[in-house]
């Protein structure tokens, strides 16, 4: 009796053992448009005049301290829901340069992450380009490239618009891949320019696929704002996105955000109507069962409420910061978006 009662407990022992939650490692990857943030210099091989102290818009030092710090605080806030701290990387878009770049990380809300800047001047009119921010200590970017997007206007000369940057590295011991994108807008209405779009989307095809060739298991994630719906030609037709994950197969692509647009979520709102222009999706890799290495958790659209617009006609929407002029001490005319990676820390 008593040695079966000793079998007993240890075989209760043995399950308990088993029984063990797993415990994850989980990184954050972000994506914001932060509403055309421009120093107050005029450089004159830009189209900033707007953006300078005695522009249409009077970005003075003060308005421009205050965006940038609205900025930051969003920035710090995505993600802590689960990890408590700032996002690990961050896609950004509308930013004009370096100098933008340095003092968003340099911050209060940012400075003790120690994120790293990768970013390239663009040629597009408007002068806003897009960019990488990196805890330095967690990823170690290995290589970097601007892919230019190249389209003319009716008139046959050249239409000058950003670039989408790759950078690849070490994700804590993992190669990954990022690209930010910033495609071509809507001016002019959607099907004249959807062409434009669906060039940029051959372009962010190609760019997969040139990494996947080189190692079809390769970790590709590609965000920004698209201009473009996750069920629009440019998704649909050429990348070829799939909203399930259970269709998604070798060398193709998942994106999350196709199932939140149909359940009527947005990330910016024009004429009481919501889209989801900005995104994240990615490889075939990140979805596989094994979480041994980084995989996919869940995604999300961070939309607290001091993002939006708090009465009046727009309420609900998102509180973007300038508005017929005037600047309205808000944050950005879109929300971010942003995905968790997890992986499974082994007992020691």
């Amino acid at each position: 009796m008593r040695r079966n009662l000793i079998l007993v407990w240890c075989l209760l022992a043995l399950a308990y053992v088993n029984a063990q939650p797993k415990k994850f490692m989980v990184r954050t990857v972000a994506f914001y448009n932060v509403e055309n943030l421009f120093d107050t210099i005029n450089d004159p091989h830009k189209f900033d005049d707007d953006r300078t102290p005695n522009g249409a818009d009077r970005w003075t030092s003060k308005v421009y301290n205050d965006h940038v710090q609205k900025i930051a605080k969003v920035l710090s806030e995505i993600g802590t829901d689960v990890t408590h701290h700032a996002p690990d990387i961050i896609g950004v878009a509308e930013i004009e340069n370096d100098v933008v770049l340095t003092d968003l990380i340099n911050t209060p809300y940012l400075k003790k992450y120690n994120y790293g800047i990768v970013h390239y001047e663009s040629p597009d009119a408007r002068g806003v380009d897009v960019a990488l921010l990196y805890k330095q200590g967690v990823f170690k970017p290995s290589s970097s490239k601007a892919h230019p997007l190249y389209l003319t206007k009716e008139d046959g000369k050249p239409l000058y618009t950003r670039d989408q940057l790759l950078v690849s590295g070490d994700l804590d011991g993992e190669e990954v891949h990022f690209i930010v994108n910033h495609w071509p807008s809507r001016l002019g209405g959607e099907a004249k320019s959807r062409p434009m779009r669906e060039k940029a989307a051959a372009l962010n095809k190609q760019i997969i696929d040139s990494l996947l060739k080189i190692n079809p298991n390769a970790k590709i994630m590609s965000m920004g704002d698209f201009n473009d719906d996750p069920i629009n030609s440019g998704f649909k037709n050429i990348l070829k996105t799939k909203d399930k994950k259970e269709d998604v197969k070798p060398g193709e692509l998942f994106n999350p955000m196709e199932a939140m647009l149909k359940k009527g979520m947005g990330t910016l709102a024009y004429q009481d109507g919501w889209n989801l222009f900005d995104q994240i999706y990615f490889t075939y890799d990140l979805l596989k069962e094994d979480k041994s290495s980084y995989r996919y958790w869940k995604a999300g659209i961070f939309n607290r409420p001091y993002l939006a617009n708090p009465k009046g006609r727009y309420k609900g929407y998102p509180f973007r910061s300038m508005a017929n002029g005037n600047y309205t001490w808000g944050y950005s005319d879109h929300f971010p978006v942003y995905i968790y990676l997890i992986r499974e820390i082994k007992n020691k």
